[in-house]
């Protein structure tokens, strides 16, 4: 005969079925952690300089492809805006990276080796060789000096833009954060979309209206494209989307999805009205920056429940086993 004691199976299935219509004794054990305790570490990033910089970067990348689209289609004032912009944009991501690591020695660091299956090292390579590039291409479209330096430039930095606008999903996914990490297939063209939207949002701002066109319909697809890979994102990573519609960060995703819409509305009614255009500018600029936010702060909401990390596993296990949920 087995004895309980050390011999007994906790935790694990006995392989006793339960006959139709028998009700159970004890009931189903809920999961618990020690305490309640978180059961990994989460993200020791602190805001505003780690969503700053994600979203400062996407808006780099993006305005990139717009400036260099303006200047194939001969609209230099919209060129020199989003390239202007680029490179404001990645010189405060840098500025505001080194803060976060607390002095630019451990940044340069980073530059030893090139490691590619670390998305740290990786986008870090990418902002070094991108920085010179946006500086190059918005000094010559402002002064219209060294043109086919210039050319050659804004080349470079719209080959790189996309990778520069889509590395930071790729670090976020690259963490054992749930609400990151699950979210990893649709998360970089969530941030694509955002930057987008912020580059569009930018042009509208500053653009004159004659060619504000272009602008208009990059943020109206940067809006599509966030939105729809949001939802998709949402809708398969289950209950470890709920950070993303509680807490600080569903107030920051809430005001995005507000804020795109309206702007986006916005863009399409005003291709007369000055004040309405630049307020719809605002708008999608304000948007992209608030869901970085969002995403941020759910990230650190769904690594400091320790539900998030829990019940997942074991509903991939019982999965595994044969198990029902």
């Amino acid at each position: 005969m087995t004895r309980p004691g050390r011999e007994a199976l906790t935790g694990v299935a006995t392989g006793r079925k339960r006959r139709r219509g028998e009700q159970p004794m004890v009931p189903d054990a809920k999961f618990t952690s020690y305490y309640g305790k978180p059961v990994i570490n989460g993200p020791v990033w602190q805001a505003p300089d780690i969503p700053g910089y994600l979203f400062l970067g996407g808006l780099a990348g993006a305005s990139s492809l717009l400036g260099a689209g303006a200047q194939a289609t001969g609209r230099p004032a919209i060129a020199a805006i989003s390239k202007t912009g680029a490179f404001g944009a990645v010189s405060l991501s840098l500025v505001a990276l080194v803060h976060d690591l607390g002095r630019p020695a451990r940044f340069l660091n980073m530059l030893r080796v090139l490691k590619v299956t670390s998305p740290m090292s990786v986008g870090s390579w990418l902002l070094t060789a991108y920085g010179p590039l946006a500086g190059a291409a918005a000094f010559s479209a402002v002064t219209g000096r060294f043109r086919r330096i210039g050319t050659a430039a804004t080349a470079g930095s719209t080959v790189l833009g996309p990778a520069v606008a889509a590395y930071t999903a790729a670090l976020l996914s690259d963490t054992a954060v749930p609400a990151w990490h699950d979210g990893h297939r649709e998360l970089p063209y969530v941030f694509v979309g955002s930057g987008a939207t912020a580059a569009g949002g930018l042009a509208l701002l500053a653009a004159p209206t004659t060619e504000s066109g272009p602008a208009r319909t990059f943020a109206v697809f940067g809006v599509a494209l966030e939105n729809g890979a949001f939802k998709l994102m949402e809708r398969r990573m289950g209950m470890v989307a709920e950070p993303y519609r509680t807490g600080r960060g569903g107030k920051y995703v809430h005001a995005a999805e507000i804020l795109s819409a309206a702007g986006a509305a916005g863009a399409l009614l005003a291709r007369r009205n000055h004040l309405l255009r630049r307020l719809s500018g605002a708008a999608l600029v304000a948007a992209s920056a608030a869901l970085r936010w969002g995403v941020f702060h759910a990230g650190k909401d769904s690594a400091a429940d320790p539900k998030y990390t829990i019940v997942p596993q074991r509903h991939r296990a019982d999965a595994r086993a044969g198990r029902p949920e």
